[in-house]
């Protein structure tokens, strides 16, 4: 179930993550029972992708699993299903408290760094510096490029093309970029050390 991911083309994916604590001696059913969630879940329309982090030492029995859905709608399809609820009802007798499940969407998952969990976001004064700084020089080079064009475009129009361009660069090519560039401030090592 590690790290199978398939093509993001969402505007506002969903993440869910589930924290595991498992029954010393069980790991191994609960890893095959949760590699058939996963074949299940990857069957159901919206569905983006799963990864597994086992346990980071025999002291901590915690396993987390994030996975990623289009939207709210066929998340709440998934999560209402027949096949999950098969698996879950021999899943919980591995466990040695009830899982602990967190849902995310929209601007966190923004500040995510591949193998971090992304259970506890930077605090929000930090996601907005960083936003900012990527946001800024973008929009102040749209304009210089392209001011007088978008000048003579209708205001309504020319504010829907010129957020449209941000939204996407913002999502899929600054954003993961400045992520990763200012991790030391967003995830300092004592908090990526928690993760």
């Amino acid at each position: 179930m590690s790290d199978q991911t398939s093509a993001d083309n969402s505007i506002n994916p969903v993440t869910v993550v589930i924290s595991r604590r498992v029954v010393k001696g069980q790991e191994a059913e609960f890893e095959r029972l949760s590699s058939q969630m996963t074949e299940r879940a990857a069957r159901y329309p919206g569905y983006l992708g799963a990864s597994m982090f086992r346990p980071a030492s025999s002291d901590d029995p915690e396993y987390r699993i994030i996975f990623k859905f289009n939207d709210e709608t066929t998340l709440s399809a998934w999560q209402q299903s027949s096949e999950r609820a098969e698996i879950l009802e021999q899943i919980e007798p591995l466990l040695v408290a009830p899982s602990q499940v967190e849902t995310t969407s929209g601007i966190i998952n923004w500040f995510t760094l591949p193998g971090h969990n992304p259970v506890k976001p930077p605090p929000k004064y930090k996601m907005t510096f960083v936003s900012w700084l990527a946001l800024y020089p973008t929009v102040t080079i749209i304009f210089l490029l392209f001011g007088d064009l978008l000048a003579q475009v209708p205001l309504l129009l020319r504010t829907m093309l010129i957020t449209a361009v941000v939204m996407v660069a913002m999502s899929y090519l600054l954003m993961p970029r400045f992520t990763r560039w200012f991790a030391f401030w967003l995830f300092p090592k004592r908090e990526q050390n928690e993760r």
